[in-house]
């Protein structure tokens, strides 16, 4: 017996019912299976994934402290299954938590049981038998203000200035969805492309269980950050006049979805545990593959787009696989290399579809990394996100007695040198390469930006290297939690001392 179920849609003072809509967990596809069909629940395949960084990349030192790769090959739709290969069994969110609680007494054996019932439990709770049972989560409500500012907040969706923070505050958590939701209104696809209302919530709001929330970088707010990025871009006049529909609606999902399931480790962890996504895409690109097969099956899944035609589906879903492995910073060399070869030749031309998917490509990839152009007061924080989420990876790895990352200890890495690391040898060179392409306000913002930001850390720095040694000078009876107690108190005085001017870019 068929049975259908009536999702309504939720105003944004509204958190997302876990009761309105489930998920299954990541998909996998089997050779066997309808090639739109349900999956098999035996199919079901945790989710792990990572960032892939190619050791022959000559990017910079930096980029190839981050990771080495040992095989690229070519990128195939494979079937998501586990390997019989051995791997760590770690349960990434079980050892965040035990991390912060301090625990190391704990035996080997009462891990493997905690691990074991986390996962059945996951499974339990995923499973079609139990997709109506909320989960045990308060469910806040938001009063009128909160909801008129979401509103407000998305009519100057154009600024470069927008606080993505503070608009998944005003909807509850649910900014990815409500951003998403009102730029492909913005642009009128939901009628152009006849787009199911329910199926296309149904997909957004899956799309943003998928985010692993307790991740401090790679969540949904990162996801809605990047949309709005992209969205930006996207306006920008080069490719506002030359764009079409399919492309618009091509960048917006592949930002969306473009590190769906991130489990918040990299791909060298993930070779060093011997994990079965490794195997599967051969230590290429891991994460952005997953994520990508992970987008495909919730489109699959809710069947958003199961009233076009087959072969259209299948090369929707190709373009946005190319999109999102774009997004590799492993192959950050051979796309700027591309960009700067095409700026040089001036032989970029959008009435191509191939030249403009390119440029969707360097425009998700700029999107990616635009944290260091953000006024100082966002940039900031997303810096210390992504510094803690390394930090995290290294704490794993030591408790492991696992080799720790080059960016992941935290005793020997700070948010400063590792920002200013980043800003040198990746986002400058992209992002100066986008504004030969797109001379525009917005790149010159951006640029600006990102100059005050690397001369603040820069600062930040300093005052760090002086108070330690004016504490080192001070006599030996300081001790060493007093010269950490210093640098700590220096680092927050210093990060609340900067006032940076802001840029604005208005559609």
């Amino acid at each position: 017996m068929e049975v259908c179920y009536q999702l309504p849609v939720l105003p944004l003072d509204r958190p997302v019912p876990k009761h309105v809509l489930s998920r299954r967990g990541a998909i996998s596809f089997s050779s066997s299976s309808s090639l739109f069909g349900a999956p098999d629940p035996r199919q079901l395949s945790q989710r792990r994934g990572a960032i892939s960084y190619d050791s022959s990349d000559q990017t910079a030192l930096y980029i190839r402290m981050l990771g080495d790769v040992r095989v690229r090959s070519q990128v195939g739709f494979e079937p998501e299954r586990r390997s019989s290969h051995p791997y760590l069994c770690i349960d990434f969110r079980t050892l965040h938590t035990r991390l912060g609680c301090g625990s190391t007494t704990a035996s080997s054996v009462p891990e493997r049981r905690v691990h074991r019932l986390l996962s059945f439990q996951r499974y339990l709770h995923s499973s079609r038998l139990l997709r109506g049972v909320p989960q045990q989560i308060p469910l806040h409500l938001l009063d009128e203000d909160y909801t008129g500012q979401a509103r407000c907040m998305l009519g100057k969706v154009a600024n470069w200035n927008f606080d993505i923070f503070l608009f998944d505050k005003l909807t509850n958590g649910n900014g990815l969805i409500n951003l998403t939701l009102h730029l492909l209104n913005q642009y009128g696809l939901v009628e152009l492309f006849q787009l199911d209302m329910v199926k296309l919530w149904r997909f957004l709001v899956m799309v943003q269980e998928d985010y692993h929330s307790d991740n401090p970088y790679h969540n949904a707010v990162h996801a809605a950050d990047v949309t709005q990025a992209m969205y930006c871009y996207l306006q920008e006049p080069k490719l506002a006049k030359s764009l079409t529909s399919y492309d618009i609606l091509l960048g917006l999902i592949a930002a969306a979805t473009h590190d769906l399931d991130h489990p918040g480790v990299n791909q060298p962890f993930l070779i060093k545990t011997d994990h079965y996504l490794t195997t599967l895409y051969r230590n290429t690109s891991v994460l952005e593959n997953h994520h990508w097969k992970s987008a495909v099956g919730l489109l699959r899944e809710t069947g958003l787009f199961s009233h076009l035609p087959a072969e259209d589906r299948l090369n929707l879903e190709r373009d946005l696989g190319s999109l999102i492995l774009a997004t590799d910073i492993s192959r950050q060399n051979d796309y700027l290399s591309r960009f700067r070869l095409h700026l040089d030749q001036g032989n970029i031309c959008l009435s191509q579809a191939s030249h403009r998917h390119f440029i969707l490509q360097m425009a998700l990839k700029c999107a990616d990394i635009c944290n260091p152009c953000r006024p100082w007061e966002l940039s900031k924080q997303w810096s210390e996100k992504v510094t803690e989420e390394f930090f995290q990876q290294g704490d794993i790895e030591k408790k492991h007695k696992l080799e720790v990352g080059p960016l992941c200890d935290r005793e020997t890495n700070s948010v400063g040198n590792i920002q200013m690391g980043f800003m040198t040898y990746v986002a400058e060179p992209l992002f100066a390469e986008w504004a030969r392409f797109s001379d525009t306000r917005l790149s010159q913002t951006m640029l600006g930006h990102m100059g005050l930001n690397k001369a603040s850390w820069d600062g930040l720095q300093r005052e760090q290297s002086s108070v330690s040694g004016e504490a080192e000078c001070g006599g030996a009876s300081g001790g060493a939690g007093d010269v950490g107690a210093a640098r700590r108190d220096s680092t927050a005085g210093g990060a609340s001392s900067k006032e940076l001017p802001q840029g604005n870019r208005e559609s």
